[in-house]
């Protein structure tokens, strides 16, 4: 009997449940007691293995699993050798500097010799390479936010998502290093059968997250509006049109992306449209 595909996924923290929340929304059916470390789909191959976010990388790059979910800043500050598949949509933040409130920041030349305390030292420093800004690097596994105000560095780089543990410790955001979010990464010589599995996987995923950036609408329109209305909505191909009880009036359906739907909602509205519903879609597949 083939072994499962193996998907590596933070044990917990702020990814842990919306992993879990993905894999079980593209159909998977995942078992998850109260300290469960290794757990099973009951009806796909799938193996899940519970680790920390930092060690994923290594896992993935070693082959223990065949792929796994974790951030795009942990991906980049670990640099193992791993293939980059899928953006996933959730776990948005930022790598960004912060120096002291008072402090009159000018510019990426500020740094140049100053001391940075940061968790992501390989980032920070392609990041000043790139600038051609030479400063120190003082690494720290946490409590970043606190080195400026005891005077072990001026400024840090640390995640950033809203930014109020930066206004607590007295630091202002100043520059953005790179942007994160949650990534599907892969074994690169990974094999043939567990490819044709994470391919499958990666089928289901893509039809989760393509439903989640479009709404199935429907709206009223009166029948000699419906051109008018057909050339507003943005979705795909040309709309569903229903003739309605009431004669001269027509139900129109159509899928469109959210963001594109409110920009056009006034038009629509103008156009003739009545009575507009806006549903979300399970899955979506084009």
């Amino acid at each position: 009997m083939k072994e499962p595909l193996r998907i590596a996924i933070q044990k917990s923290g702020r990814l842990s449940d919306q992993s879990l929340a993905l894999l079980r929304n593209a159909g998977m059916r995942i078992a998850n007691g109260p300290g469960t470390l290794v757990t099973h789909a009951t009806n796909f191959p799938l193996e899940i293995l519970y680790l920390r976010d930092d060690d994923i990388p290594q896992y993935v790059a070693d082959g223990v699993a065949h792929a796994g979910i974790v951030g795009h800043n942990v991906v980049l500050e670990k640099a193992r050798e791993v293939s980059q598949s899928l953006e996933l949509g959730f776990g948005h933040c930022r790598m960004a500097l912060a120096v002291r409130r008072e402090a009159a920041y000018t510019g990426v030349e500020w740094l140049e010799g100053k001391k940075i305390a940061t968790s992501y030292p390989r980032i920070l420093d392609t990041f000043l390479a790139q600038q051609g800004v030479s400063a120190d690097i003082e690494e720290l596994s946490g409590s970043v936010e606190i080195a400026p105000g005891i005077g072990l560095a001026d400024a840090v780089c640390d995640l950033v998502s809203t930014g109020s543990t930066l206004l607590i410790n007295g630091l202002k955001e100043v520059q953005t290093v790179v942007s994160s979010q949650a990534v599907l990464i892969a074994h690169p010589g990974i094999s043939p059968y567990h490819l044709a599995l994470l391919q499958k996987l990666e089928f289901r995923i893509r039809a989760v997250l393509t439903a989640q950036q479009h709404k199935y609408i429907l709206m009223n329109v009166r029948r000699e509006a419906v051109p008018a209305v057909a050339r507003i909505l943005p979705g795909m191909r040309s709309p569903t049109v229903v003739a309605l009880n009431d004669e001269g009036w027509c139900s129109l359906h159509s899928v469109v992306k959210e963001d594109a739907f409110w920009e056009v909602i006034d038009q629509l509205r103008n156009a003739g449209a009545e009575g507009i519903l806006v549903c979300p879609i399970e899955k979506m597949i084009i």
